[in-house]
């Protein structure tokens, strides 16, 4: 798979058709890297080695998109994980060996998503879900009551919507213990948005790149800090890759001058 690589983080670039073809045909666990993910992986041991151990890392935000085209490597398409879900499962609705899991959002938030979902699709394509406590990911106990619902719902897709770094880092974890799991998929808020739960950006806002603006005037108390101080320091980190680049380049051409021009 070719990839872009934005802040050392290699960008899988792939179209939706393609990831829901590879998807389908050899499953895998999938990543979604926006801007906060690509300034938390500067800081996150953890995390970055959770995002070195899956199988597709793709391009979740516009503001990455235009970053790759920036540094002369044009990532196809953003694919964000509120869109790939409804993707996938649209995708697979006749597809009778695809069962999804739902973990994550607040109680009986899941259970809307479910119940809407399985609507669109025409059959019980979500058959279970759970929304685990609080503080869940430090509770081993409670962590192993989960694999053992996932396990019995015999389900093969697990869509896991509980925000980075811990759905990533969850994932990789437990992804082994998880025998009929073929499929993983970290969503973030994207089940929240399929309940109804939360409102989705207008889709002009995310085709510009200005669905953080919206998320943000919608929960400004939960995501200021995030997207007015974490994220800022992205557009000069990209800058300095592009600088990096340039230089490199150069000094390239340089050294390939002065050999032939020592061969002539």
């Amino acid at each position: 798979m070719k990839a872009v690589t934005i802040l050392d983080v290699p960008i899988h670039n792939l179209s939706k058709a393609e990831l829901l073809k590879r998807l389908s045909d050899r499953g895998g666990v999938v990543v979604t890297p926006n801007v906060d993910h690509l300034m938390k992986l500067r800081n996150d041991p953890e995390l970055r080695e959770a995002y070195q151990k899956a199988d597709y890392r793709i391009c979740d935000s516009k503001i990455v998109q235009y970053a790759s085209i920036f540094l002369g490597h044009p990532i196809q398409e953003k694919i964000s994980g509120s869109d790939l879900l409804p993707a996938f499962y649209e995708y697979n609705k006749d597809n009778q060996k695809i069962k999804i899991f739902l973990l994550g959002a607040q109680a009986g938030i899941a259970r809307q998503a479910q119940e809407k979902i399985n609507q669109k699709v025409g059959r019980e394509i979500v058959i279970d879900t759970y929304s685990p406590p609080l503080g869940f990911e430090q509770d081993e106990r409670e962590c192993q009551k989960i694999l053992g619902l996932i396990q019995a719902s015999e389900a093969t897709v697990l869509a896991v919507g509980l925000g980075a770094p811990k759905q990533e880092k969850w994932i990789i974890k437990y992804r082994d213990r998880l025998k009929k799991i073929s499929i993983f998929l970290a969503i973030g808020a994207t089940i929240d948005f399929e309940a109804g739960h939360k409102p989705r950006s207008p889709k002009w806002m995310s085709d510009v790149g200005l669905e953080w603006l919206y998320r943000l005037i919608c929960e400004p108390r939960r995501l200021w800090r995030r997207y007015l101080i974490e994220c800022l320091p992205f557009v000069g980190l990209v800058v300095k890759q592009k600088l990096k680049q340039q230089i490199f380049s150069k000094n390239l051409s340089t050294k390939f001058v002065e050999k032939h021009q020592k061969n002539f």
